[in-house]
């Protein structure tokens, strides 16, 4: 395994995290506990889950991902082993049954009580928003929604301070943002500058050989403030391993039960670049699969890599993606493809 450290800290982790968002749902919790040890044995030492998980969200299964993950840190004692991510669900109809209002003192500090108490832990490693309380171009919308963005921005100061007073309670190790904009994280990271504040280390943003959003504006921001991305949705949703390709849908996979969720990665211009992106795996004897993965773990403004899966040899390749390195040969085939194809899947 290769390791870095959180950004502005002393906290080392994997350059592969493991995703959890399946569990509950198409993961059994004896599924998830196998994986997690098989991670912790291959050197993943990050866990990333959320309050919300396991998508897709609903009452009945609300928060048992961090459930999931409390019962194996319990059972195994391995809690000083591994670092573990959570996030606070922002606000919307989609989290109505978790509560209204969004990101504020008051719902900051119930979410952090109740996820400690399903992971069955005293801190958290690294805790996230998991995305704006304004409108912004996330989960398949490409564009700035202009006709439905909210005119006022975030409560900054109050998000900030409350997050930092977690720090100081030792509830959270630190902090960090996810789906925001270049814009939103300047935004708190002057409202830091202005109440004197710890900034966020980490950004958790979508990013994949056919969504390289991230690289127009957020990238600059991660190398020029030190904010590290932590890449979610590296194969985006299973298409980029190219199961999906020819019309096929494996059955008990996320596209077959899920349809919705990988319908933005499913485009024709998305396909026909996964099945480029293909031909150079095959050229360099790898699947697409390791291909997409390795060409992340490289790059510059990353600080780990989110992969997930729902079985096992998914995850060992996985995570054995860390090992394959690219030569500048194939670096610059990709870049031709994406100068050809763009950024096809929002």
């Amino acid at each position: 395994m290769k390791y870095t450290t959180l950004p502005n800290t002393d906290i080392k982790v994997s350059k592969i995290c493991l995703g959890t968002m399946t569990w509950g749902n198409q993961n059994t919790e004896a599924e998830g506990h196998q994986q997690m040890d098989y991670a912790l044995e291959q050197g993943v030492n990050f866990f990333d889950v959320a309050e919300l998980y396991p998508v897709p969200a609903n009452a009945e299964t609300y928060g048992d991902t961090e459930r999931i993950i409390g019962t194996w840190l319990k059972k195994t004692g391995n809690r000083d082993k591994v670092v573990l991510a959570s996030k606070i669900a922002g606000g919307g109809d989609y989290t109505a049954h978790i509560r209204k209002g969004g990101l504020n003192k008051k719902n900051i500090l119930e979410a952090i009580e109740s996820s400690l108490q399903r992971l069955q832990t005293d801190y958290i490693d690294l805790y996230q928003l998991h995305w704006p309380n304004r409108g912004v171009n996330v989960f398949g919308t490409r564009d700035f929604p202009t006709s439905t963005a909210s005119s006022e921005a975030e409560n900054y100061e109050e998000i900030l301070e409350t997050l930092n007073s977690l720090v100081q309670q030792g509830k959270i190790r630190t902090y960090g943002l996810s789906n925001e904009t270049p814009w939103g994280t300047m935004k708190y990271l002057e409202a830091c500058k202005k109440l004197d504040v710890a900034k966020p280390v980490t950004i958790q943003n979508s990013y994949s050989l056919i969504h390289r959003g991230y690289e127009v504006g957020m990238s600059e921001v991660s190398m020029r403030e030190n904010i590290g991305l932590l890449a979610y949705s590296p194969l985006a949703q299973g298409v980029l391993s190219g199961k999906y390709l020819d019309g096929n849908s494996p059955e008990g996979s996320r596209g077959n039960l899920f349809p919705r969720f990988i319908a933005r990665y499913m485009g024709d211009g998305s396909l026909s670049a996964v099945r480029k992106y293909e031909a150079i795996a095959k050229k360099n004897r790898i699947s697409l699969s390791e291909l997409s993965l390795a060409f992340i773990n490289q790059l510059p403004f990353v600080t780990s890599n989110i992969i997930g899966a729902t079985k096992m040899d998914q995850l060992r390749e996985n995570i054995g993606s860390i090992h394959i390195n690219l030569s500048d040969e194939t670096l610059k085939e990709i870049e031709a493809i994406h100068t050809e194809i763009p950024n096809p899947a929002p």
